[in-house]
This record gives C-alpha cells, sequence and structure tokens, in this order.
C-alpha cells in the first residue's frame, strides 16, 4: 500500500551516498573558548554554519558581517531563537575600507574567518569588475585589517575553482589567495594565514544541488556539464566543521 503521506520532499543528505561525517574534537572546542571571532558573508550558506558551530564552542563572542540585511536577520532570529546571545550581528561591506576599520577598532576579533565572496560563475563572467571588487580588493582590506588590528588568524574560504582558474571568478578567488599568501610572507609577526578550498557543498549558495532540485521539480531537464562527469559532495555542516579543524591545526 502507498500513500501520498508517505512522500516527502528529497534531503539534500540523501543525495550524498553515505553517513554524514560528525566530528566532536576537544581542541577545537578549546581553541575557540574565550575567543573573539568575526565572520565575514555571515548570512550565507557557509557563513552562517561557521557561525553556528562557534557559538556552540564558547567563544567569547562572535561578530556577524554581512551586506545582505534580510538573510542576516533571519540568521539572527534563527540563532537567538535557540538561545544564543554573545554574538553581534553587523551590515557593513568587506569593501568599504572605513567601515571595516570600525568593525575591527570596536570588537578585535583574535580569529577571521572571510567568508563574503561572490560566487556565481556566469554572473561573474558578464561583471568581472565586481568579482574583483568583492574578492579580491574585499579580501584584501580584511587581511590587512586583521594585521593591524593583532588577530592571531586569518582564515580565507576559497574554492576550487581558484585551481587553474577558467573562469573569472575562480580567477578572483586566486587572485584573493595570492594576496593572503603575499602579505602572509611580508609579515612574519601577524596572524597564522591560512586558506581553505571546497568542492562541492550540498545545498550551499552557488552548488549546482539547488539548480537541479528546481529542474526536477520543473519535470527537467536535468543540466550536467558532461555525461561523464563524476561529483563528489559533502554538507554544509562537514564542511564547516573542517574549516575550524584547518583553524585550528595550521600555522599558515
Amino acid at each position: 500500500q502507498l500513500s501520498s503521506g508517505q512522500i516527502r520532499d528529497v534531503n539534500i543528505e540523501d543525495l550524498l551516498g553515505r553517513a554524514p561525517i560528525k566530528l566532536d574534537d576537544q581542541l577545537v572546542r578549546g581553541h575557540f573558548a574565550g575567543a573573539r571571532v568575526l565572520v565575514t558573508g555571515a548570512a550565507g550558506s557557509i557563513g552562517s554554519e561557521i557561525a553556528r558551530q562557534i557559538l556552540g564552542m564558547s567563544a567569547d563572542h562572535t561578530v556577524l558581517l554581512d551586506n545582505a540585511e534580510s538573510a542576516l536577520y533571519d540568521v539572527e532570529m534563527e540563532l537567538r531563537a535557540k538561545g544564543h546571545a554573545n554574538f553581534t550581528p553587523v551590515i557593513a561591506d568587506v569593501r568599504d575600507l572605513a567601515q571595516m576599520e570600525r568593525v575591527f577598532a570596536r570588537h578585535r576579533p583574535a580569529i577571521v574567518f572571510h567568508a563574503a565572496a561572490y560566487k556565481h560563475v556566469p554572473l561573474m563572467e558578464a561583471q568581472p569588475d565586481q568579482a574583483v571588487r568583492t574578492n579580491v580588493l574585499g579580501t584584501r582590506i580584511v587581511a590587512g585589517l586583521a594585521i593591524s588590528h593583532g588577530a592571531r588568524e586569518f582564515v580565507l574560504i576559497s574554492t576550487d575553482k581558484a585551481v587553474n582558474p577558467t573562469s573569472v571568478m575562480g580567477a578572483s578567488k586566486r587572485a584573493a589567495e595570492m594576496v593572503v599568501q603575499t602579505l602572509a610572507q611580508q609579515d612574519g609577526t601577524g596572524p597564522h594565514f591560512i586558506t581553505t578550498r571546497f568542492g562541492n557543498v550540498l545545498g550551499s549558495n552557488g552548488s549546482v544541488i539547488p539548480l537541479f532540485r528546481r529542474q526536477i521539480a520543473a519535470g527537467g531537464p536535468v543540466t550536467v556539464t558532461d555525461p561523464e562527469v563524476t561529483r563528489f559532495f559533502m554538507t554544509i555542516p562537514e564542511a564547516c566543521r573542517l574549516v575550524l579543524e584547518a583553524a585550528t591545526m595550521g600555522n599558515g
């Protein structure tokens, strides 16, 4: 017997093909306990999950920074509903040096997660100036302020598209990586600079999965780059936990 009540929407985890990995490392928890943390791009899928995990690790205070007002408000309401109070949502643009200077001067973060970026390949192909302003110059501003305000760690969230880039988005993220590498070499006494690259994160902003779901709901077709393509996925919580692991273990 089959009833309509038995049919449910496909969960992202159903597409993973394996059980999600759950890490519980006391070393990571200890690393963030009592720390002041800044997350840029905190309204996005990756930034907001980094924030959720940090808030569960007894950080002293976390600043959630984004220029997307409605999305940041939604994240704030979700976190308040879960009982979190030791965080501050801030509407700001990583491309605005004076504004970011005020944020760093007021909150003095020890650890910076820089997730703010433009990610959609076709849009950046059409507007390369925006990719450069946000992904390259925005990274330069935030990383420079991390040095001048005494942060101990700066973690850049990058992408596998930065490897031998074939798109404006990938090239801008590779340039952002090079900015961070250069700053790390110039300032031996500054923060540890750490870069993490993601491949296919299920359900993240910029992921192909939301597109596939909309195409399936509309009755198809599902568009793929190539019939022979193989993709390897991780979930957003897995990806973000690995970022926290990298921040804990990385020495620059």
